[in-house]
């Protein structure tokens, strides 16, 4: 009979995620995982193959967690859906430092940002919608306003800077009226 494992593939990914908000991913090792875990390492290499399996795992559950941010920003009502969605962005870099450096902050070689264009297709409709432009004009109105949204959240994570949200809400404000007089210009 196989042995039965102290903790659920669940549980150890858990405990993983939260070895990873305080010490980041490099900081997710076999030991440290035991330690959180109050074990050994076997049930970890019991359920998991390696370390890389575990840590690919932590970065399914963070993006799920960050998803999460989105949806009930953009449901909340507090915010149009569009502008929510980057408050969103920048209150999951301000209250989930390290899974938003794993998520946002690393290395993407290989990574194609065209191929997010789906994942991202919600937003382009409010764009289009709103703004009466292309999925390729509402595409790139949405990397630009995103550039400033990551710079925010980036400052953020990182303890660069620490703005209120009302300042935020503003400069967002000031950025996506700056584009969207741009963008109604071209039509």
């Amino acid at each position: 009979m196989p042995p039965k494992f102290k903790f659920t593939r669940e549980q150890i990914i858990s405990a993983a995620l939260d070895v990873t908000r305080k010490n980041g991913i490099a900081g997710l090792t076999a030991r440290g995982l035991a330690a959180e875990l109050g074990s050994s390492a076997k049930p970890i290499f019991g359920l998991f193959k390696n370390m890389e399996e575990v840590q690919n795992e932590v970065l399914s559950a963070a993006n799920a967690l960050y998803q999460s941010y989105i949806q009930n920003g953009m449901t909340d009502s507090k915010y149009p859906p569009y502008k929510a969605s980057g408050i969103a962005y920048i209150q999951f870099a301000k209250e989930e430092k390290e899974l938003f450096k794993l998520l946002f902050m690393r290395d993407r070689t290989g990574e194609k940002i065209e191929e997010n264009r789906a994942e991202i297709r919600p937003m382009l409709n409010i764009i289009m919608k709103n703004l009466g432009i292309s999925e390729d004009e509402a595409y790139l109105f949405h990397l630009e306003l995103w550039l400033f949204v990551h710079g925010i959240a980036t400052m953020i994570a990182t303890n660069y800077l620490e703005w209120d949200i009302d300042f935020i809400d503003k400069a967002l404000s000031d950025a996506f009226l700056g584009l969207k007089c741009r963008y109604a210009g071209r039509n």
